[in-house]
Formats: C-alpha cells, sequence, structure tokens
C-alpha cells in the first residue's frame, strides 16, 4: 500500500533503499522556505541500524503490513528457542539472540506473537507482564533512609531486578517485561 511522505507515523513498517524499516520518531518540518517535509528517523528491522530520512509529501511510499501469528513456547535448545504454530501445528526456531535478553521471560505454554514478512520472522512480542516467584531478596536495613528505597532482588530465572522492601524471598511478583521491572506483588 502506498502512503504519501508525509502520512508516515511512528510503528509504520516501510519499504525503503530495499529494506525493511520501522519509523521510531516522525518530525514535521514547515520551514520558511520551500516545501513542507517529514524528517523521519528509521530502524531497520534486520539488521537494527538507524538512518534519518526526510520524506516530502510529494513522494510516496510503501508501507508494509507485517502478518501476526501466535505461537507458543516449547522449550529451549541449545541456542535456539522453539515454538509453536497455535493454528497448524509447525514448529519454528529462533535463534536466543533473536528474542534478546527478554528470553528470559519466556515460560513453558506461553503464548508469542510472532511478527513474519514474507513468511520470514522479523519481531516477537512476549505478553507484556509475567508473574514470578523471588528466589533470593536482600534483608531491610532498619532506618536505612527516610525516603522509600528499592532493594535488590534475584528472579526464578535468573534476572535481577529492584523490588520494594517488603518483598521477601519465596514471595511471587508480577514483572513488566519491556522495561524488566517490578510491577507489584502477585495475588
Amino acid at each position: 500500500m502506498k502512503i504519501n511522505g508525509n502520512e508516515i507515523k511512528p510503528g509504520n513498517v516501510i519499504e525503503h533503499n530495499g529494506g525493511l524499516w520501522v519509523a521510531v520518531k516522525c518530525n514535521a518540518v514547515k520551514p520558511g522556505k520551500g516545501g513542507a517535509f517529514n524528517q523521519v528517523e528509521l530502524k531497520n528491522l534486520i539488521d537494527g541500524t538507524k538512518l534519518n530520512e526526510r520524506f516530502r509529501s510529494s513522494e510516496s511510499v510503501e508501507r508494509v503490513r507485517l502478518e501476526q501469528k501466535d505461537f507458543q513456547f516449547l522449550y529451549n535448545q541449545d541456542n535456539a528457542l522453539v515454538f509453536m504454530d497455535s493454528e497448524t501445528y509447525d514448529q519454528l526456531e529462533l535463534s536466543t539472540d533473536f528474542v534478546g535478553e527478554r528470553a528470559a521471560f519466556l515460560q513453558d505454554g506461553m503464548t508469542v506473537t510472532v511478527e513474519m514478512h514474507e513468511e520470514r520472522p522479523i519481531g516477537i512480542r512476549l505478553p507484556d507482564q509475567v508473574t514470578l516467584t523471588i528466589t533470593e531478596a536482600d534483608p531491610v536495613v532498619k532506618g536505612q533512609t527516610a525516603a522509600s528505597s528499592y532493594k535488590p532482588a534475584m528472579l526464578e530465572n535468573g534476572l535481577r531486578i529492584l523490588v520494594p522492601p517488603f518483598i521477601e524471598s519465596g514471595e511471587r511478583v508480577i514483572v513488566d517485561t519491556n522495561e524488566v521491572a517490578y510491577l507489584r506483588r502477585a495475588d
């Protein structure tokens, strides 16, 4: 689908210079002389490189629609994560590097959304929140500070996060997978 250069918005995926790019930031500029343009910061979906590009309203670019499919996480094998298509039961292997540090949040049977372009995976979205158990939490030192302070704690998946002083070892907490941060106690 073709769109004008001034219609590009953050989150749009476009085909540009032979690659797939996602718009990170967009800034509409109307200079005193000359025509208006859209200053767009692009990030390559394949290799992660960044690019700043100007698009005039008269230019048109190809907007790409990504296919989103739900997959279920099965297991971790060597340096690969194995997922199963919820509809066709086909298996998909992705490298641990493709998912990044958030791979530690994957749990057996967890449903994730994989973004695909022409049957090739280019992105993965985990649930925004997961419930995990605290395995280690530092003790609270009374009178340490007047303001509320956070203490380091270890999660069952091996990640370290900061938690409020009242959280103790063995408690279940809800963690934000995007920010890798404590949200609240689990019910």
